[in-house]
């Protein structure tokens, strides 16, 4: 139990710091940001209780938000994912007993099911991130346009990481 403790404490501030000192500094084509720091949302395990993945999710967003003078959107999106991410994996894996490892990851999931609940966690953080960021819908193409494209490039770093960090056994 302590292992894990200290994994994700350290896969907590590696992500906030790759997230604020790298990614946020990223945006291709003036529409696509790679908000990577809910790979550690997304990794939660799912016998963490709903109320600890909250508190941790609030306080990751909130910790991006102070770093990156987001005022509080961060925070926000990271709780309702925190919501989100169990029936989203429920979706996709209806049986409970069938996740033998309590770590969703490509090795424990499968790819299939991963990917999809990866891209699904993705694109809800994107849309309420972005939705919250414009709080209008002047433009709406502009904004789906960003919630795709940064979804896309989330998902993708998401899947690197997740392939680099996986062990093999």
């Amino acid at each position: 139990m302590a292992k894990e403790t200290i994994k994700f404490a350290f896969m907590f501030v590696a992500l906030t710091l790759c997230q604020v000192v790298v990614f946020n500094h990223i945006c291709l084509f003036s529409v696509a940001i790679p908000l990577v720091f809910i790979y550690f949302i997304v990794k939660l395990p799912v016998t963490l209780g709903i109320s600890w993945v909250m508190t941790l999710s609030f306080v990751l967003g909130l910790t991006v938000d102070i770093m990156s003078n987001t005022q509080g959107m961060n925070a926000l999106a990271c709780t309702i994912l925190a919501v989100t991410r169990l029936p989203v994996l429920h979706l996709y894996m209806p049986r409970h007993d069938a996740i033998t490892n309590p770590e969703p990851s490509i090795r424990t999931l499968g790819p299939a099911i991963f990917m999809k609940y990866a891209v699904t966690l993705s694109a809800i953080y994107c849309t309420l991130f972005f939705t919250i960021e414009a709080f209008t819908f002047f433009n709406p193409m502009h904004m789906l346009l960003k919630i795709a494209s940064s979804t896309l490039l989330t998902f993708i770093v998401i899947m690197a990481i997740d392939g680099f960090t996986t062990s093999r056994r």
